[in-house]
């Protein structure tokens, strides 16, 4: 499973628990409150009749409710509450499914773009809002095929009596043999390999087509472009959480407590944040959009007239 959502699996010193896990629930309460005023503002601005406002609120949904699982998840790891395996397993599904829908979606945000620079004259019939619709269905289609993969090979070397037994509920517990490992490296090396290709396609051909553009469209083309670079960040940021497991699989037999470090500072950098910061700098970068947050944020007192950019 692609999902890396607890900081430690193994023991720790004590005073670098309680230090780790206040700094984490600072970080989790900030993150949820600007994705609540993000998700607020796409709610209350009709921003959820346009494609890539759609697309946006999709990744800010699925960050939310992947932030509030894992720091749950975390907080019963660090103070050692037990749970029954089943349990375990329904949440680390919904754990993998918001894991992939994030990548997933800015790669279809990515897509959007292209199709609006490079076919203009379709994208209002591709990117309409009942296609939009469609795309979230597929995007979460295709964000379960980990899941029902981990279903699998779980159903397939587990016995029965391993989903009613009393366990920390970590990762790791659910991988025994070798080759469970390499399926997850497979799929999630897969999963990158298909969307690094998407991101390169549209970013090529988008400034092949910049290049070719009159100066009356040069302008937006290249703001079509910047935005695609900034999609390609994101997406860079969410899949080397992909790697995460792997890298810290490797420290583990070398030292357990640079497991621990590891871990945390994965967690930190490549879970927590850009699951709000890069949503924030998006947001921000769409003036229509920001003239929105900063009215709403500051309860109405802004009320400067807004334009829409790419």
């Amino acid at each position: 499973m692609a999902a890396n959502n607890s900081v430690v699996g193994v023991e720790s010193p004590k005073y670098v628990i309680n230090y780790r896990l206040v700094v984490v629930q600072v970080l989790v309460s900030f993150f949820l409150f600007i994705n609540f005023l993000l998700i607020r503002t796409f709610f209350v601005k009709d921003f959820y009749t346009t494609t890539r406002y759609i697309l946006f609120a999709t990744t800010l949904l699925s960050d939310s409710i992947f932030l509030i699982i894992s720091d749950i998840l975390l907080i019963f790891t660090f103070i050692k509450i037990t749970m029954q395996v089943w349990l375990c397993v329904i949440i680390y599904i919904f754990l993998s499914l918001f894991t992939f829908v994030t990548p997933v979606t800015l790669t279809a945000m990515t897509l959007e773009r292209y199709v609006a620079i490079c076919m203009p004259l379709r994208h209002g019939e591709l990117c309409s809002t009942r296609r939009a619709v469609h795309c979230v269905l597929i995007i979460y289609g295709l964000s379960s095929i980990p899941w029902v993969v981990f279903l699998s090979i779980l159903f397939a070397s587990m016995s029965h009596n391993f989903y009613y037994q009393d366990r920390v509920c970590i990762p790791e517990m659910f991988f025994f043999y070798q080759w469970q490992g390499h399926v997850r490296s497979a799929i999630s090396q897969f999963y990158f390999l298909i969307m690094f290709i998407a991101i390169v396609f549209c970013y090529l051909t988008i400034m092949k087509v910049a290049k070719a553009a009159s100066a009356e469209d040069k302008k937006s083309t290249w703001k079509g472009l910047r935005t695609v670079i900034l999609h390609a960040f994101q997406l860079s940021l969410c899949l080397f959480q992909l790697w995460c497991p792997f890298i810290e699989n490797a420290v583990l037999q070398i030292s357990s407590i640079l497991f621990i470090n590891v871990r945390y500072f994965n967690y930190i950098t490549f879970i927590l944040a850009p699951r709000c910061i890069s949503p924030l700098v998006y947001g921000i970068r769409d003036e229509m959009f920001f003239q929105a947050l900063k009215y709403y944020a500051l309860c109405g007192l802004y009320k400067k007239p807004s334009s829409n950019v790419s």
